[in-house]
């Protein structure tokens, strides 16, 4: 049976004209009262928290690592004389310095050791616990959110990429668009797929958000060429939009699985990840002081370093924080150590936090949702412990 998010993408590739481009993600948007900006960037493949954000000062790190992670000696940026920047992200050193960038160092999802990056998707993007079966779990917590808001409203509902954002499924509504696709239908062929989709609720209901790209006339974004156009363009389709009626975008980077030659593995991803940032603060412009971007990933990677000069899946991960409505320029939450009896299963940076309480309160802050609601139903049984006071 042909599924709706396929129908979809027949229709923008088929009955339409869609630009080809093999990094084209999905990226989804959620109006919503107020000013204030969220922006979740969903990290796939793992990223190696303890390479973004190298814990130096940690003794044991360098019996963990030997080549990977070794603070400002490899040419990281000195933070805070405990935690060094990777290299490969110098160019957001403005933002850290100007209070606009920050770091939970040691969190996790419930997610525990199965490793599956599928799974620890899943749970990322559904932020619920270990209670329910996976495939039982149908919406995604920015979803959740959504249905406590009540003058919460969609711009349109349709989706167009590869990446499925299962953080904004759900009965409320949401909009998702990818750049660089083009839309046309003629008023023929709209005719056709109107009497192909009259009997069936189904596609009747994916057809007329198909309708809806067509009315809502979003062109194609455009941005110069290299490495990171991909990100960029992400990055600039969701400020056009948070500058409009928006308020809520996430969209995904990928390319962080690292078990071997992990330096040049991370370049690319970090490359695009530091991209994306500083294109959201440049086309937000006075609107990035109203804003709070979450880069989260589903799992860290092992402390030790392997025998490939890389790392495996593991358990503690590290939140990347940004945007001018933070309070940043520090490392949020406690930290574990990296002491062989500190160690998660003896392998992996211990978790010291759920990375949902992280998410719970910059919402609770940014859209005053009341900690009840955060915690029984957009984040189900969720402890949110403090307010660790993301926002400045």
């Amino acid at each position: 049976m042909l599924s709706r998010r396929l129908f979809l993408k027949s229709t923008a590739l088929i009955g339409c004209s869609a630009a080809a481009h093999p990094l084209l993600n999905s990226i989804a948007f959620a109006s919503a009262p107020g000013e204030n900006r969220l922006v979740v960037i969903i990290l796939r493949g793992a990223m190696d928290g303890l390479d973004v954000f190298q814990p130096y000062g940690d003794p044991a790190l360098r019996q963990l690592r030997r080549a990977l992670s070794l603070g400002p000696d490899q040419g990281a940026l000195d933070l805070d004389g405990y935690f060094a920047l990777h290299p490969a992200l110098a160019d957001l050193m403005p933002l850290w310095r100007a209070g606009e960038l920050a770091f939970a160092p040691a969190v996790s999802t419930p997610y525990r050791d199965k490793r599956s990056h599928f799974d620890g998707q899943d749970m990322l993007e559904a932020g619920t616990g270990t209670d329910l079966d996976l495939r039982q779990q149908r919406d995604g917590w920015l979803n959740r959110l959504l249905q406590h808001m009540p003058d919460a409203r969609s711009q349109t509902a349709y989706s167009v990429g590869l990446d499925d954002m299962r953080i904004l499924d759900g009965p409320a509504a949401a909009s998702s668009w990818a750049p660089e696709t083009r839309l046309r239908l003629s008023a023929q062929g709209q005719r056709l797929l109107e009497h192909v989709w009259h009997d069936d609720p189904l596609f009747q209901q994916a057809g007329g958000q198909a309708i809806e790209i067509i009315r809502s006339e979003i062109g194609p974004v455009e941005e110069e060429g290299g490495p990171t156009r991909d990100a960029r363009l992400l990055a600039r389709f969701a400020a056009d939009r948070l500058n409009d009626e928006t308020r809520i975008a996430t969209f995904s980077i990928s390319g962080w699985d690292s078990h071997a030659r992990q330096p040049r593995v991370m370049k690319k991803p970090l490359a695009r990840l530091s991209a994306a940032i500083l294109t959201l603060k440049e086309t937000l412009a006075e609107n990035w002081g109203r804003t709070t971007v979450l880069a989260m990933t589903e799992f860290g990677r092992t402390a030790r370093e392997n025998g490939t000069g890389g790392t495996d899946h593991g358990t503690g991960g590290a939140l990347l924080l940004a945007g001018g409505a933070i309070r940043g320029g520090r490392a949020i939450g406690a930290w574990p150590g990296l002491a062989e009896g500190d160690l998660y299963a003896g392998r992996d940076l211990m978790p010291m936090r759920d990375i949902r309480a992280y998410a719970a309160w910059a919402m609770r802050d940014l859209f005053d949702i009341h900690r009840d609601v955060l915690s029984g139903s957009v984040f189900p049984d969720l402890d949110m412990g403090d307010n660790p006071g993301i926002l400045a």
